[in-house]
């Protein structure tokens, strides 16, 4: 089985963040950062070279590969800022409807910026993700 590429590392996710070029979204980027570690209670990491996590779960997928992952994360890309949100999104729709203007896919919520979507909304959808993924934790 091939190894994940996106890994835990040391690199400063303050300088990671400071580094984007755009005002509203590198000030984004703090506030989604801030967030995410009130809920988390944990340190904000890099993922790779472009993904902010917090916290980590165990998981066995159904190939049987496991390995560890964070809880939740986002990165700034071109196109959006990308929220990992991975409890995904079914029983979240409620919340969704009094969210604002977004877009997903499985685990990823994306934003354009924050002002187009309720804080406090987007929030209860990081703890919603988090209690998941910590329930469906195999360590």
């Amino acid at each position: 089985m091939s190894e994940l590429k996106t890994k835990v590392n040391n690199a400063s996710v303050k300088d990671f963040l400071n580094s984007i070029e755009n005002e509203q979204i590198r000030k984004d980027c703090f506030e989604i950062s801030r967030m995410m570690e009130s809920v988390t209670k944990a340190k904000p990491k890099m993922w790779g070279a472009s993904i902010v996590g917090f916290g980590s779960y165990h998981y066995i997928g159904k190939s049987g590969r496991e390995g560890d992952w964070m809880l939740t994360g986002f990165s700034p890309r071109k196109q959006n800022l990308t929220l990992y949100l991975m409890g995904g999104f079914d029983s979240e729709k409620e919340l969704l409807e009094k969210l604002g203007k977004y877009k997903t896919s499985v685990g990823c919520l994306y934003i354009k910026k924050l002002d187009d979507v309720d804080k406090k909304v987007l929030k209860e959808l990081v703890i919603t993700s988090v209690k998941k993924m910590k329930s469906q934790d195999k360590k």
